[in-house]
């Protein structure tokens, strides 16, 4: 598939639209190779922490949902690695009206390991028209809803990520996340021992009231 090609999937709102994203998810771009490089080093800490904390929750037995959440998050954070890891290694640059990038080209790929692109595909232009003239800045301009060309890992995050803020927000401040709040554990301590006092009164002999002591009436001496 050459570069920019299209290919309609549902009428014209629904596209297979080839490019390669050098920067982050949709189409966002950082500067130069540094830029490239130092968002790939972040992309593989930020899936270390992602791995190590689902290692947590799973042990803290939070929700099934929420799991699953975290794991698409990881899951497409791995998968634009792999791209930008290895896709600039193994292929040909695309060029636009260029020819088709080539696999295992002689001479290496166009880009050392982690400056690769992400290749992203998916393209829905739901509405297209322009602004009106009297809008600032960008008057009379065309304007497409919606604009950028995504991949299945930038869907596999997005779900994940917005099915946390929707339903899974509460699971920061479980006790099953974070422990038990101290302060519970405090008053449930004194109520087990307030319990425990009052079974002991209740089961406990009572002391006799009288003495056991005889006493000797000096007057009539010893028997």
């Amino acid at each position: 598939m050459m570069y920019r090609a299209e290919i309609p999937l549902f009428g014209n709102w629904s596209m297979l639209h080839f490019v390669e994203n050098p920067g982050m998810a949709f189409g966002i771009e950082l500067g130069g190779e540094w830029g490239k490089l130092g968002l790939s080093i972040f992309r593989i800490i930020a899936v270390i922490f992602l791995s190590f904390y689902l290692r947590t929750l799973i042990k803290s037995k939070v929700s099934l949902g929420f799991l699953i959440s975290a794991g698409l998050i990881l899951a497409g954070a791995i998968g634009n690695i792999i791209d930008s890891a290895f896709y600039g290694l193994i292929f040909s640059a695309s060029v636009y009206h260029g020819p088709v990038a080539t696999f295992m080209p002689e001479g290496g790929g166009y880009a050392s390991f982690l400056h690769g692109k992400v290749v992203d595909m998916f393209h829905f232009p739901l509405y297209r028209g322009h602004f009106p003239d009297w809008f600032p800045f960008w008057g009379g301009d065309p304007f497409e809803f919606f604009r950028p060309v995504f991949n299945v890992a930038d869907v596999s995050i997005t779900v994940g990520v917005a099915s946390i803020i929707l339903f899974y927000r509460s699971v920061f401040n479980s006790e099953e996340l974070n422990g038990p709040d101290p302060a519970k554990v405090t008053a449930a301590a004194a109520v087990v021992a307030t319990v425990d006092d009052a079974a002991n009164d209740a089961t406990s002999e009572p002391e006799s009231k009288e003495s056991t002591t005889e006493v000797v009436d000096p007057e009539k001496g010893e028997a």
